[in-house]
Order: C-alpha cells, then sequence, then structure tokens
C-alpha cells in the first residue's frame, strides 16, 4: 500500500508497542492479525534515545524490518516521534539546555523510556545546539525511513506538551534561552517598551527589565499571565514548526506530517494555533479513563452503568472531537492519533476492560463528531509495569478478542465508504461556543475562576449535545472570517477578562445579523487583568444597552458547595435562585449559578429575565441582529444542578435564534455528507432500546453501516437501536 492509494481511506490503525520492544516475531504476527481483521495502518514510535545512543550512529534497522513487513502486508505505516525522550549525549555535549524550573533549578528527570511521560519535559528547545542537534536527527530519521513508500505520515510530538508540573513539580522554562525568546515576542506584540509599559501599567526602563514571576503571584499579574500564553502558544509552536520543517525538507513524497494532543484544553484556544504548525492537529482518546468532571450530577458515587457510559461517550469521546474538529482549519483532517483498546491500567489499578459494544459505541461517536481515521493504543497488551497488561486490543496472549473483532468489523465498512469517512465531511453547525485563549490564561492563574470556564463551555455543549443541536466551536482568531459571520448563534460562556478588541468584533458580528448569547460580567476584567470601571467591558455595556447595578455571590442547590468560595461573613450570598423569565422569555425559569448581576437598562433594551424585580438578563436589537446578556453563568448548570427548567430556558434561546433540533425522534443524529451521500450517525442516549420511523424522501438507497436490519415502506425507514447503542446510516442519492 503506497501513499497515494492510502489517501482515499479511513485510516484504521493500531500502535505496535511501546519501547522495550518485544521479539520481533510477535510484532511480525500482530500485524499479520490486525491485516487479517482488516486494519490497513500500524503506528510505529521512534524514540531518539534509542535510536541515536551515541552522537552520529544511527539505529534505524528495527524499524526498516518492520516497515518491509508491513509492506508485504500491503499496511501503510504511521511513524511517531518522541524527541523529549533525549540521549543522554545530549545534555553532556550541552550542560546548559536543561529546562529551568520556576524555582531556578535545571529539571534533572531524563527519561530512560517512554514511561512515564514520553520524557516528558525534555531538553529546552530554545537552545540552539540542541535544537540544531535533534533537527539533524529527525532529517537523518526521515532521509533513512521516507523511502518507504507504504510509510504514509508522520507525527511529530506524541501528546505536545511539557507536562512539568506532574513530572517536576513546576512550571518550565525558565533559562536564559526561553527568556530571550519571550522578550523577543513581546517587542514583536507591543513594537516598544512605551506600548508595552502602557498595557501593563508598567515602568520597565529596558526589554531585559522583564522577567515572569518566579514565586507564586498574589494576584493573576499580567507578567504571569503572558508568559504562559506565550510557552502556550508562541514557545511550543516553534518546536513543532522547526520538527515540521525538517520533515518536509527531507521528505522525498512530501507526506502528510501532524502532531496530537493528550486531549483538547477546552476553554483554551491553544490548539487553534497548534492544528496551524503542521497539516492537521489530532488528539488521544481514553474515553473510560476519566469521563467525569468532580462538579457532575453523575460523578456521583457508586456510579451507575447507563449514567458512566453516556458520559465515556458524551465527554470522552463527542465533545474531546468536536473540539479537535473546530481547531482543525476548515477541510483538514481528523486523526484520533491514540484510541483506547483495553482496560486503562495504572499501576495496581485496573480498569474495566471494554466490551465489544464500548468500542463499537466509542468509535461510532468518534465517526460522528468528524474523526476521519483512527489509531488505537496499543495492539498487545503493555509490557511496562506501569501500565501493566493494559490499555490494548489483544490480551497479553491469544490473538483475537471481541473488542478487536468488533473494531475490525468496523473498520471495515466505513471503507466501503471512504469519501463520507476517509475525508473532513461533517455538516457545518449554526451555533458556535466562543474560545478566547486570554481568557483561559486569566481563569488559569485567578483561582476562583479557575475551572470555570472550561466547565462552563463542556456545559454549554451537553445541553446542545442532549438536544441534537449539531455544535462548533469558534476561536476569537477566526472572529474576522467569512464562516464565522455564518453562524446564527454565537454563545460566549463566562466571559471574565475580555478585550475591547474582541468586544469590537462581537459587535460587528450583531451588527452583521448573528445571535449573540453572553454569559453574566462580560469584560469585568481586561485583557491585562486589570478591572474595567462600571465592573463591565465598556463596549459591551453599549451592544447591550445595560449598566451593572449588582453583581452578588448566590448559593448552591441544597447547601451543597462544588464552586462557591467559604463564606467569610453574613451577607455575601443570595440564597440559590431561578431567575423568571419576562418580556420574550415569560413563563420560563433558569437557575442561577455561581453570581447573579443585575442591570439598569437603556430605553431600546428589553428585559429577559428578573431577580424579584430586578432586571438579570436582557435582549437588545443591534443592527440586524440580537444581543443576549443573561445575569448568571448557565454553562455551568448544562452538567451540575441540570433541571429540565433551565434546559427548556436555554433552549429557547436558541430557538428565538433560530437554532433547531436534529433529533430522529428519541434519537440523537449527527450527520456527514460527500457528493451525493450522506450519513446519519444516531445515538440512543436513554437506558432502554428506541424504534423509530424516519422519514428519507429524496434518498433512492438507504443502508445500515454494518448490515443490521431496516425496514422501508416508502419514504419511511423502520429501525431499533439499542439502549446507549449508536447506528449509521448511509444514504445515496
Amino acid at each position: 500500500m503506497n501513499t497515494a492509494s492510502f489517501a482515499r481511506l479511513f485510516p484504521l490503525g493500531s500502535h505496535l508497542c511501546r519501547e522495550p520492544m518485544p521479539p520481533m516475531t510477535e510484532l511480525k504476527r500482530d500485524m499479520e492479525l490486525l491485516k487479517r481483521q482488516g486494519f490497513n495502518l500500524i503506528k510505529l514510535q521512534e524514540h531518539w534515545l534509542i535510536d541515536e545512543p551515541r552522537a552520529g550512529v544511527y539505529e534505524f534497522a528495527r524499524y526498516e524490518e518492520l516497515i518491509e513487513h508491513a509492506a508485504r502486508l500491503d499496511l501503510g505505516v504511521y511513524l511517531g516521534l518522541t524527541c523529549e525522550q533525549a540521549p543522554s549525549w545530549l545534555y553532556r555535549k550541552h550542560p546548559d539546555c536543561r529546562m529551568v524550573g520556576r524555582n531556578g533549578l535545571p529539571v534533572a528527570y531524563q527519561a530512560q523510556t517512554t514511561l512515564p511521560a514520553d520524557g516528558k519535559p525534555g531538553p529546552c528547545y530554545d537552545h540552539p545546539g540542541a535544537l540544531a542537534d535533534q533537527l539533524r536527527f529527525i532529517t537523518r530519521l526521515v532521509e533513512t525511513l521516507g523511502r518507504y513508500e507504504n510509510l504514509v505520515i508522520w507525527n511529530t510530538w506524541q501528546e505536545i506538551g511539557y507536562w512539568a508540573e506532574s513530572t517536576s513539580g513546576q512550571h518550565v522554562c525558565y533559562c536564559p534561552h526561553t527568556l530571550a525568546h519571550y522578550r523577543r515576542w513581546l517587542q514583536e506584540e507591543h513594537g516598544d517598551l512605551d506600548a508595552l509599559n502602557r498595557a501593563w501599567n508598567s515602568r520597565y526602563a529596558e526589554w531585559e527589565d522583564i522577567v515572569p514571576e518566579r514565586c507564586v503571584p498574589a494576584q493573576p499579574w499580567v507578567q504571569d499571565i503572558e508568559f504562559r500564553r506565550f510557552m502556550d502558544t508562541v514557545q511550543i509552536p516553534a518546536v513543532l514548526r522547526a520538527r515540521a520543517a525538517a520533515i518536509r525538507a527531507a521528505d522525498p513524497l512530501q507526506r502528510p506530517v501532524f502532531a496530537h494532543k493528550g486531549a483538547p484544553l477546552v476553554g483554551s484556544g491553544q490548539d487553534w494555533v497548534y492544528a496551524r504548525c503542521q497539516d492537521f492537529l489530532g488528539s488521544s482518546c481514553y474515553p473510560a479513563w476519566s469521563p467525569f468532571h468532580a462538579w457532575d450530577d453523575e460523578a456521583a458515587k457508586p456510579y451507575t452503568r447507563h449514567r458512566a457510559l453516556l458520559n465515556e461517550t458524551w465527554n470522552g469521546v463527542a465533545l474531546r472531537f468536536d473540539y479537535m474538529r473546530c481547531a482543525n482549519p476548515r477541510g483538514r483532517p481528523l486523526w484520533a492519533a491514540e484510541f483506547q483498546g483495553g482496560p486503562v491500567s495504572t499501576g495496581f489499578h485496573k480498569g474495566r476492560v471494554p466490551s465489544a459494544e464500548d468500542i463499537r459505541r466509542w468509535l461510532l461517536t468518534a465517526v460522528g463528531s468528524g474523526v476521519s481515521a483512527l489509531s488505537f493504543w496499543v495492539t498487545r497488551a503493555e509490557i511496562a509495569a506501569a501500565e501493566c497488561n493494559g490499555f490494548s486490543l489483544l490480551d497479553s496472549t491469544g490473538d483475537t478478542t471481541p473488542r478487536l473483532d468488533t473494531a475490525g468489523r468496523v473498520g471495515r465498512a466505513l471503507n466501503r465508504h471512504p469519501e463520507l469517512f476517509g475525508r473532513a465531511s461533517p455538516l457545518p453547525a449554526t451555533v458556535a461556543i466562543l474560545v478566547n485563549e486570554r481568557n483561559h490564561q486569566f481563569c488559569n492563574v485567578f483561582p476562583p475562576a479557575n475551572g470555570l470556564l472550561g466547565y462552563a463551555l463542556r456545559g454549554w455543549h451537553r445541553r446542545c449535545w442532549d438536544a441534537s443541536i449539531p455544535l462548533d466551536f469558534v476561536d476569537v482568531s477566526e472572529l474576522d472570517e467569512a464562516y464565522a459571520r455564518e453562524y446564527r448563534a454565537i454563545i460566549v460562556p463566562f466571559p471574565f477578562s475580555l478585550s475591547e478588541t474582541v468586544a469590537a468584533q462581537l459587535t460587528a458580528y450583531v451588527e452583521a445579523g448573528g445571535c449573540l448569547i453572553c454569559e453574566a460580567a462580560p469584560g469585568r476584567i481586561d485583557e491585562n487583568a486589570y478591572c474595567n470601571r462600571g465592573e463591565l467591558s465598556p463596549a459591551m455595556a453599549a451592544l447591550f444597552g445595560v449598566r451593572q447595578r449588582s453583581f452578588t455571590l448566590v448559593r448552591e442547590p441544597d447547601g451543597a458547595q462544588r464552586w462557591s468560595p467559604e463564606e467569610r461573613t453574613w451577607g455575601e450570598y443570595l440564597d440559590a435562585a431561578l431567575l423568571t423569565g419576562t418580556g420574550p422569555l415569560a413563563g420560563l425559569r433558569l437557575r442561577a449559578n455561581l453570581y447573579i448581576q443585575t442591570f439598569d437598562l437603556a430605553a431600546d433594551a428589553t428585559a429577559c429575565l428578573l431577580y424579584g424585580d430586578a432586571v438579570a438578563g436582557v435582549v437588545r436589537r443591534h443592527g440586524r441582529g440580537q444581543a443576549w446578556l443573561l445575569g448568571t453563568y448557565p454553562g455551568l448548570g448544562g452538567t451540575a444542578y441540570r433541571d429540565p427548567d433551565s434546559a427548556a430556558c436555554t433552549l429557547d434561546i436558541l430557538r428565538r435564534c433560530g437554532i433547531t433540533s436534529d433529533a430522529a425522534g428519541g434519537l440523537l443524529r449527527r450527520r456527514r455528507r460527500a457528493g451525493s451521500s450522506e450519513a446519519w450517525i444516531l445515538t440512543n442516549p436513554s437506558p432502554d432500546a428506541i424504534a423509530e420511523r424516519l422519514d428519507v424522501s429524496g434518498w433512492g438507497q438507504v443502508t445500515d453501516l454494518l448490515g443490521e436490519s431496516l425496514q422501508r415502506e416508502g419514504d419511511l425507514i423502520g429501525l431499533e437501536v439499542a439502549a446507549l447503542d449508536v447506528r449509521v446510516l448511509v444514504l445515496e442519492r
């Protein structure tokens, strides 16, 4: 299988192993098993430490042997780099290339294997010598292995990030090379020192005076926020771009280059940046590892089967790949670069062995969120003690399992429709949630807000997923793009820190005919961590036609305390409350979460929510659109303190913005389209089987992806979907 023939397929693969490498005979036998099951791809993960044990001495023979064997089996090869696992000689050659922690000390961790963190944080590649040696190694690797046509794709970073907080206990990197890079970036951002001083309200005399905080700051200083933004969206992307450029320069066949995250960081815009450093961005996916947030209603123990499996499906798969799909440039592939194949096994804790039904549900849900390629981690059980016999499609012995059989069956079916499933083919949504990296960075260092932003985005996604409303995420960098103006509505969750530049872009979106749905206190803090007078962004106050009257904490229901700070004295909190709908929302109610903000209104603004007699929500026409300001945080209620009144209220606001459900009766529906064909991915979220008759008028042929039974009578298709199951219909003109 060469690169050209592979390009049309839905790549279904599996990672052969993690270091240390099992015997070649076992690896080759497992490749043959995968081929018989219908897999068309294997992943090999290289390790710089292993592959260049002495400077200039390269050991690629085992990869060559495996790639040649894959070619004989007509299997494609997906090759991933592990450059954080650097060889020992690099640190001897460049003693100052170690990353430096916040405490000023070099990070001494030197990975011997990929566990526990794929070598992270690794060397600092702001060091020119370490960078040059890394790129020289990558060039030789690509020159050697790139001559094999069945090597079809390169992955430059195994789960992007440094993870230094977990491996060394602190943030990185504070070395002289990175600090010099940081100051160069600040000069590019601000132009001159006077402009930076005006923005930061500082008095720096020289660029060299600017240093990030080394202690845990007493408050969210802009110096700390901007350094973290630099590390996440400038320094890491520079490494990604350098690796991609080295591969492209050395690869004669110019195969695709991508990288992948361990998981999207919901609420952050970093993934939009990473996706543009190479051809596209992918993600790992382990649905059963952590499907709950501690604040979720479903997180109450003991877990029940239905709640747990439903959260695995939504949180572990659908939310993850919806976010990553939107982070990628439109039309690009979406790879599930590592997918759970067996039990999550960490140390002495062995997780549930996934059933065939789990694998089917996870895979088809991923397809519904736009995944166009999928590679399992791993083929046969892990042999390293840290991941003791875990994660794999096969057990430690034996040549088949129900989960492997199911994965192969689904993969073979997807590859009968390569244009539908092997391409970026999801239909565009009509509503999007705004992602703002600067707000994320502020919330990340502001303890009362830490976690609330991502949780609010997650809750809005869950509301829409439950209602079968297709949903996108849109980054602030995209607001001026034509496709962003096509959304009927944009939701702005937890907009605590907001620049006047972004506020002006949102105002222009409304003027052009869009509907803006904004949670409380937009721009209470500006992008440089200073408070706005009036406790609102001036531009947002003008858009909504409001002036703040009050902003007060509100208790959680039944005396619970999931996110609320401890009371310091009497009178800080309002009692738990449901806001009352008025005007366009008359007869509806919305739970107040965290705060209640009340307003005085301009003459042309209309109250839509009340707290007692005070206005706690407003809608206002502006230009050709409308702007809704909700004086609380409904997104938090998407997964915590869920109640039918609040769900009905938020869905009514969406309906008034022209957003409707695409449900197929009691089934959730996602769609993919290519040419004259369409796929309907139908999910039953309930604990009972659902039978539906679906209107398929205008479609000539309708088949079930996996060949299961359908009954057609004229323009109606009858089918039954088991509890928590997913079925896929393929419709053709």
